[in-house]
């Protein structure tokens, strides 16, 4: 048997070790809730029903329920995670750390999904479909922050964008009884926004990020202002059409992936398209080309000809855009009406997911889904009346985010130029 050993005055990566150290004590504490906390008075012939057919379904394909024992799944889950534990303190996963580390994850999930299914029906298909439908304005988010990012412009008014543009679809829909007028009018309002953030950060090179607190503090204030003294007194202009489901024929009948993708209504649906766009049109593209250069090298880019200011500006208002109709969803496309901050902070989860995707679009809504998914089992497991206090279930969705930026994302990088004020000579 041979060990390894470091050639004598090799460079020791001591962050990377420390890493190591970290997720695999992580492992273990997750194994240790597995079996010792969630096991704790749950009987040993207790099980967990996980329905995998949507109410209502049409399909043919009779699915049936998944019915696991309680307390044989949770030391199962907590004997793999101290397994996955055990070599990650001992020699680690190299570079597959993250593809374990989300592995890990998603059983620990099951696990606790186990606990909280115990003597009770979870429908496990209906989880999947709301993380969806959660992840739906993040990944708009996400996306008008990378086509800002991208041209090395911060974008931290996402929030407010998301807003107002919830704001405006509201009432113009109420307003002409049109939803698509809505529509139309809440992507006007982003690019108007993302002008004024354009002007602010490219034309007078204030600080990007104050700049932007600034246009979330408008945003806030104004619909709020008008949410209480107009909309309250006028119900009419706040009771807006919503853009109704479309189930793709035979699509839509996919057991799970069906209910999930092809069960939604047009901002799904344009979702997807937006996402393979802006990823076709930054990787295969020249206008892709010259906005990656502006954002990794601005001065170069100018050498070569390309117009850095000109390209700043358009991408900016593009992520308006798409932000202002990210944000007409909430009202258009989910609840119907307008509530003051309603948005939540979506916004700033779009960043973290942004960056948790690496500023590529497809990373960005499969990093959306995640923080989808903490948002819909903290709305399900609310519903089932869990033995945890509501308050900790709120911040779920939240916490996760501070996980994820905090420690998963530090080995991406961000364009070089992001951020940095250019000034042509």
């Amino acid at each position: 048997m041979t060990a390894a050993v470091a050639a004598p005055g090799a460079i020791v990566d001591r962050g990377a070790v420390r890493r190591q150290r970290i997720i695999g004590i992580f492992y273990l504490l997750l194994a240790a809730i597995a079996a010792f906390v969630l096991t704790s008075g749950i009987a040993p012939e207790a099980t967990s029903t996980f329905a995998l057919k949507p109410a209502g379904s049409k399909t043919g394909l009779d699915i049936p329920n998944l019915v696991v024992p309680s307390v044989v799944t949770l030391y199962a889950v907590a004997a793999l995670c101290g397994f996955l534990g055990a070599i990650q303190l001992v020699r680690g996963f190299g570079t597959r750390w993250a593809v374990v580390l989300g592995i890990a994850v998603a059983v620990f999930v099951f696990g606790f999904l186990t606990w909280a299914a115990v003597g009770k029906s979870m429908s496990l298909i209906g989880i999947l479909q709301l993380t969806v439908v959660k992840a739906l304005p993040i990944t708009f988010g996400a996306l008008s922050g990378l086509l800002c990012e991208r041209a090395g412009v911060v974008n931290i008014a996402i929030e407010g964008m998301l807003l107002t543009g919830a704001f405006t679809g509201a009432v113009v829909g109420s307003a002409t009884g049109n939803n698509i007028v809505g529509l139309v009018a809440a992507g006007f309002v982003g690019a108007a926004l993302g002008t004024l953030l354009a002007v602010l950060a490219i034309r007078y090179r204030m600080d990007q990020i104050i700049a932007g607190t600034v246009i979330n503090i408008f945003a806030a204030g104004i619909t709020g202002f008008v949410s209480t003294r107009v909309l309250q007194l006028h119900r009419e202009l706040n009771e807006p059409q919503r853009f109704p489901q479309i189930p793709i024929p035979v699509l839509s009948e996919i057991p799970i992936i069906g209910p999930m993708f092809f069960s939604g209504n047009i901002f799904l649906y344009a979702l997807f398209v937006l996402i393979g766009l802006i990823h076709y049109g930054l990787f295969y593209t020249r206008w892709g080309l010259r906005v990656r250069a502006v954002g990794e090298h601005p001065r170069a880019a100018d050498t070569v000809g390309i117009n850095v200011l000109g390209t700043r500006y358009r991408n900016v208002i593009l992520g308006g855009i798409v932000a202002g109709v990210g944000g007409a969803y909430f009202t258009l496309g989910s609840t119907g009406s307008f509530v003051q901050d309603m948005t939540a902070g979506r916004g700033f989860i779009g960043l973290a997911a942004m960056i948790f995707g690496a500023w590529t679009p497809v990373g960005a809504f499969l990093a959306s889904l995640v923080f989808g998914f903490a948002d819909a089992v903290q709305a399900r497991l609310s519903i089932l009346n869990i033995a945890l206090p509501s308050e900790f279930l709120l911040m779920v969705p939240y916490l996760v985010t501070i996980v994820v930026v905090a420690g998963l994302v530090g080995r991406v990088r961000a364009p070089a130029a992001d951020g940095r004020p250019y000034e042509k000579e």
